[in-house]
């Protein structure tokens, strides 16, 4: 699949400020907007992008902007973005030099970087070896301790039995997290808050571990229930390491974040200090290379913060850090995977205003966030200063059943925290998505919530507004 005749293939009189080393071509081996994201840092960067694609998604937007669209199986995930071999045969086809996992699928998995390194392509990340240090929970957290790291009080390392979470729970006090030591994307996660419902939980959370991860170990962690989720951005060339400030990801609905923004309303410059210190400690302990991302719980009723894990790849909410700063991240970690080295001090770093960032998914809020797919039969996009949109959409696009269900990612920034707020209510008063339901209608909501506004939440808060938010809705139709 060529896009010779294409209209949207805007690579063809490109020039590019950079000139590549080690990729010339680049396979996405992912689909959505990120993958649209990563095309276009590509073809800035001069190198030529293939787009990896499903059958469900020969028609997508990155298929039409890639300089080739290379088919790597049926539209189920587990027969194509999660197919290693196709992705690598697709890789041979295309002449690929490098892949770009983006995030989700195989972004995360050890084994498939391992396989990418043997074969002799660049895969855009960190080493198999620090994915797989980093994406285990137990391990990465016994490293954290290593490099100083503050963590949540819990077991050493997975917990091999059910006496010994009893005698592990007893110790840091109820209630615990159990967590797949495999998890990610707040999957894996199961509360017990006594002896006996520990009892049961424990080996629930071991078979779901084993079914989603593949892997069924597990361990514990002290359930902090008001705390905040706040995340350091890294970026690092194997021998030196940044931090591009925080960002906070507390408006969760069942783990799964919502909006973001950066920097945190709950920091102030001193901690901020010490928390970012410890990120790139622990991120240059490992020898990082690439973007990754440090998620801590932050109890801001203390001041106290604690690692939880590290994502080894780019993250959805990555823009929000990409407004506060001016570094694209996309970008420099194909740069840093063509073999150049980190471009920036920490001291060239500086943090300007404040961004927050709006997930736009194509699921029914007022009906329990049912996932609603469909064709797009209107599209208008907010414009103005800014304002930003990543996504994937098109006039016409139909938004297919098998994948997540993410359409867009609405990104605002401005001077100050109080004026970004004004902009995105601005921006996401001009969106227009149709043929969908959308959870715009959630963001204006809670946009207008006193406590939102003033940056007084944790990660428990967003579940309960929307059970009052819900009755209200059910109350207006009645």
């Amino acid at each position: 699949m060529t896009n010779a005749s294409n209209p949207l293939d805007t690579n063809a009189s490109t020039t590019s400020f950079y000139r590549p080393q080690r990729i010339r071509t680049v396979l996405v081996a992912n689909r959505g907007e990120i993958a649209v994201r990563v095309i276009r840092a590509a073809h800035e960067l001069g190198m030529r992008a293939v787009a990896a694609v499903s059958d469900a998604d020969r028609d997508s937007l990155a298929a039409r902007m890639a300089d080739e669209a290379v088919p790597i199986g049926p539209a189920h995930a587990v027969k194509s973005y999660l197919n290693p071999a196709a992705i690598l045969a697709a890789a041979k086809q295309c002449g690929a030099d490098a892949i770009h996992p983006g995030y989700g699928f195989l972004s995360e998995n050890a084994a498939f970087a391992a396989q990418v390194e043997a074969s002799g392509l660049i895969f855009v990340g960190p080493s198999s070896t620090v994915i797989a240090t980093m994406g285990d929970k137990a391990r990465a957290r016994e490293t954290a301790q290593r490099a100083d790291v503050p963590t949540v009080p819990g077991s050493n390392g997975i917990v091999l039995s059910l006496g010994e979470a009893r005698e592990i729970a007893a110790r840091i006090g109820y209630p615990v997290m159990i967590k797949a030591a495999a998890g990610g994307g707040g999957r894996g996660i199961r509360v017990a808050h006594d002896a006996a419902q520990l009892d049961a939980e424990l080996p629930l959370a071991q078979r779901e571990a084993q079914a989603a991860f593949g892997d069924g170990g597990v361990y514990l962690e002290r359930f902090i229930a008001c705390a905040r989720h706040i995340e350091v951005q890294v970026l690092g060339d194997g021998k030196d390491v940044v931090h591009l400030f925080e960002r906070e990801c507390s408006l969760q609905r069942r783990r799964q974040k919502i909006l973001e923004e950066a920097p945190s309303p709950s920091l102030t410059p001193a901690l901020r200090e010490v928390l970012c210190a410890s990120a790139t400690r622990l991120a240059r302990q490992v020898g990082y290379r690439s973007a990754g991302t440090l998620e801590y719980l932050f109890d801001d009723t203390r001041g106290e913060f604690y690692f939880i894990e590290m994502n080894t790849r780019i993250q959805v909410e990555h823009p929000v850090t990409e407004a506060i700063t001016g570094v694209d991240l996309v970008r420099e970690t194909l740069r840093i995977a063509d073999g150049e080295p980190l471009r920036f001090r920490q001291g060239d770093i500086t943090m300007r205003g404040a961004a927050l960032e709006c997930r736009i998914n194509a699921e029914d809020p007022e009906q329990d966030f049912r996932p609603n797919p469909g064709r797009i039969d209107e599209l208008v996009w907010p414009t103005g200063p800014g304002v930003r949109i990543d996504s994937m959409l098109y006039q016409g696009y139909a938004v297919p059943p098998f994948y997540d269900s993410l359409l867009a990612k609405l990104i605002v920034s401005d001077e100050s925290r109080p004026a970004a707020l004004a902009r995105l209510e601005r921006a996401l008063g001009e969106l227009r998505i149709g043929g969908v339901k959308t959870t715009a209608l959630l963001h204006r909501a809670l946009l207008s919530d006193e406590d939102v506004r003033a940056g007084r939440y944790h990660t428990n808060y967003l579940e309960a507004w929307m059970t009052g938010w819900r009755a209200q809705l059910s109350a207006e139709a009645a």
